[in-house]
């Protein structure tokens, strides 16, 4: 399923990013958010890991509440 706006890497070649750029993708990821189940592989590692992050904040939301 594509989403609109997706950064993807082709053959898990990955090119530097710049701190401008991975703040972007980083903001792109949080504001995308899609569970670990729907993710696409092919996206930045930037924006799988930024994902991964959110799911560990959620799960501590629901342990602390």
């Amino acid at each position: 399923m594509p989403l609109k706006g997706c950064v993807m890497v082709s053959s898990g070649v990955l090119s530097d990013v710049d701190f401008i750029e991975e703040l972007r993708l980083r903001r792109w990821a949080r504001e995308n958010y899609v569970p670990a189940d729907e993710r696409d592989t092919a996206w930045h590692p930037i924006i799988l890991e930024e994902m991964h992050r959110k799911d560990g904040e959620v799960h501590e939301a629901v342990l602390v509440s």
